[in-house]
């Protein structure tokens, strides 16, 4: 059966088999009639089932008010069903890839489609780029890229080129070499999809190139503090997968074994991390980029930045459903920032010297991870950490043990415990490590005196800007962000946004 079944259903453990059958003596030719009247069964056997198992199901049948809706698409397996947001930004992007590109695509690129997440972090703060712990969720405002590409042979030509457009930036265009440099002024955004292309090429033979034209377009609110450079990056990532695994091209990393699932959204996101370290010249730490890739619907992720080991982490467990059971509502103050060019990287080079001086105390201190409150202290009195350097130490590690406490008292249904973590690492964060401003602060104190219902308030993400995010029970959201979005206008003049959310799914690739 095997054997004429080959040309049907290859399987190269049978190899030997094959080819001791077809280097054995001419059989009769009544033989070659019954072989092919068996082909032709098996043939049409197969035919058959294929067709059974298109068959519509179950949800093909119900009454109109139970169907799905009828724009929905499947992501890349059968049991997850496009967001209606999603599928508005594939649209977008779609279109805006034919009036950027039009007739001058080659027909003969395969299309692709992906997308990937921003991030609120509930907790864990300016602690990811010193190995510590965060805890973020991935949330469903997105990046969307839709495009074509291929895996082509270089040559000394100006053909072979990227062109990228998104929704507020014209088409760009660039030729991915080793030797690449980054982009200046208005035209920066592209440095978010070179840096991560170029952290792709080794992937490649050295006679090869990558070429493609991409359309990206997103709903992630820009210097929010919700990571549309990571979902930028991680998109970016997604896309050229698709290029290389069609074309059967590994990792450089699994030319030996392939990666796991896991292990290749880890890998994901170190490449989207280095791409922004060493391209975009943002010394940011992986949380924003790992969520981004690694993402689970309906889970937070405690990532310990330095292993890349992490726990999801459920809201509340069986406690899920009692009627104290919160939601988070995330509050942007329209507040932007620009982490590159602002006081991120001094904080970096603020804990780096904190370090220094702990290490000198205690050698097996090699980061502030791995320093305690004790430690902190201890320095402070005897190894001359004293003042600026002071605070960013005590946030970092107070901020680490925080994290993990927020994340045990989340998953036994503690919301007192836990929004009691969250303001005080809100306080942390603007008296220690003074990364909050009059406008953040005013939204934190409104959240966290509304009253009974909200547990805890904060500032999520780099800060200087951006984004609050509130544990709050659910009969009493929609009230706080009413009451939000009045007397933070009234106060400081500036509307803000306010929506609730939920952990989301990573990235993913999108069947079209």
């Amino acid at each position: 059966f095997r054997y004429l079944c080959a040309p049907i259903i290859p399987n190269q453990d049978d190899d030997a088999v094959f080819i001791n059958c077809r280097s054995s003596s001419t059989p009769p030719h009544s033989y070659f009639v019954v072989q092919h009247i068996l082909k032709m069964f098996v043939h049409i056997l197969i035919v058959a089932i294929i067709h059974l198992c298109s068959i519509p199901s179950s949800s093909a049948f119900l009454p109109p008010s139970l169907k799905p809706p009828a724009s929905s698409k499947i992501f890349s397996s059968a049991s997850e069903v496009m967001p209606s947001n999603v599928q508005t930004l594939v649209d977008q992007a779609k279109s805006l890839f034919d009036s950027s590109f039009g007739a001058d695509v080659d027909k003969n690129l395969p299309n692709y489609c992906v997308s990937a997440p921003g991030r609120v972090n509930l907790i864990g703060e300016h602690t990811d780029y010193t190995g510590g712990y965060v805890l973020p969720l991935a949330i469903g405002f997105n990046t969307v890229g839709y495009g074509c590409g291929s895996v082509v042979k270089k040559d000394s030509s100006e053909s072979i080129k990227c062109r990228i457009v998104s929704t507020n930036n014209p088409v760009a265009e660039f030729h991915v070499s080793p030797s690449l440099e980054a982009s200046t002024g208005s035209n920066k955004w592209v440095n978010y999809v070179q840096g991560v292309v170029l952290q792709y090429l080794p992937d490649l033979k050295e006679d090869e190139t990558f070429i493609f034209d991409l359309a990206i377009v997103g709903d992630v609110p820009l210097g929010s503090g919700l990571s549309s450079s990571a979902s930028l990056e991680v998109a970016t990532a997604v896309f050229l997968e698709r290029i290389l695994d069609s074309h059967g091209v590994a990792y450089c990393s699994a030319k030996d074994a392939p990666l796991s699932e896991k292990q290749r959204k880890m890998e994901r996101a170190v490449r989207c991390k280095l791409a922004e370290n060493i391209f975009c010249g943002v010394p940011c730490g992986i949380m924003d980029q790992f969520v981004s890739s690694a993402g689970c619907e309906g889970k937070l992720l405690l990532l310990d930045c330095r292993s890349l080991d992490y726990r999801e982490v459920s809201m509340g467990g069986e406690n899920a459903s009692s009627s104290d059971a919160p939601v988070l509502v995330i509050t942007n103050s329209n507040v932007k920032h620009d982490l590159g060019d602002g006081e991120y990287p001094v904080r970096v080079r603020q804990c780096k010297e904190a370090t220094d001086i702990l290490t000198k105390m205690n050698p097996s201190i090699q980061s502030l991870r791995d320093a305690t409150m004790k430690d902190v202290e201890a320095a402070a009195k005897s190894a001359g950490l004293e003042g600026v350097l002071l605070q960013r130490a005590r946030h970092v590690v107070s901020e680490n043990e925080r994290t993990v406490k927020t994340a045990d008292a989340l998953e036994k249904g503690d919301w007192e415990t836990v929004g009691k973590l969250m303001n005080a690492s809100h306080t942390s964060m603007r008296d220690d490590y003074e990364v909050s401003c009059e406008e953040i602060d005013v939204l934190v104190d409104l959240a966290q005196t509304f009253g009974d219902g909200v547990y805890g308030s904060r500032l999520t993400g780099g800060g200087f800007g951006g984004c609050t995010v509130t544990l709050v029970k659910k009969d009493s959201a929609q009230q706080l962000i009413e009451y939000l979005k009045t007397q933070y206008e009234a106060k400081t003049g500036t509307k803000c946004v306010c929506f609730e959310t939920a952990p989301a799914s990573g990235a993913k690739a999108i069947d079209l």
